[in-house]
């Protein structure tokens, strides 16, 4: 097992809980880094787009009813806006280059990327095991930052209440789905 000087050494986090002589406070031990949870968003993504793909060829080629593609889109689009916010969330936290930010936002659109894209920039070591952003009203530890601009700043209040927020975020994401959902296909948008 390394020790904790190497593993801090290495950026890693140290698991406390191996040391009892140790106190954590919530701020040291996120539950969510945001290398695992772009990962998880991004997975997600890529099976719903699969599902999509597989409703759509149920439906043109085998006959399959439309409330399958329904419900395959539905799902679909509201796990692309998530995937959308959260690539704004993890751009803003680790601080990527806007083109990587725009490159994983425009890569949403196209079918079983967002993988290849979440694996690309852990491998250029853009994605950390931290939040990089101090929550809001707390100390910057191990290698955090204070909030300096205004998305920083919602992106710490966000860290410091994180069940209300993705309870706030799944909201907005539900609201701007239904207003899309609304607005009708997008081939229809501007007839």
């Amino acid at each position: 097992m390394p020790s904790q000087s190497a593993s801090a050494a290495s950026g890693e986090r140290v698991n406390n809980a191996a040391n009892p002589n140790t106190s954590t406070s919530p701020t040291d031990t996120p539950r969510v880094s945001p290398r695992g949870f772009y990962r998880v968003v991004a997975t997600s993504e890529m099976i719903t787009w699969a599902l999509l793909i597989a409703a759509m060829i149920g439906k043109y080629a085998l006959g399959a009813p439309d409330w399958t593609m329904r419900i395959a889109g539905s799902i679909h689009g509201f796990v692309f806006l998530s995937y959308c916010v959260s690539t704004v969330v993890v751009w803003t936290d680790q601080r990527w280059p806007a083109s990587k930010g725009i490159l994983g936002l425009l890569l949403a659109a196209v079918p079983f990327a967002t993988v290849p894209f979440e694996r690309h920039v852990d491998r250029k070591g853009l994605l950390s095991s931290q939040w990089r952003v101090a929550p809001a009203g707390g100390a910057p530890q191990n290698g955090q930052e204070p909030a300096r601009t205004a998305a920083e700043r919602l992106l710490a209040v966000i860290l410091r209440w994180p069940i209300l927020s993705a309870v706030i975020l799944v909201v907005f994401v539900a609201l701007l789905f239904t207003i899309l959902l609304n607005a009708g296909p997008p081939t229809e948008w501007f007839n």
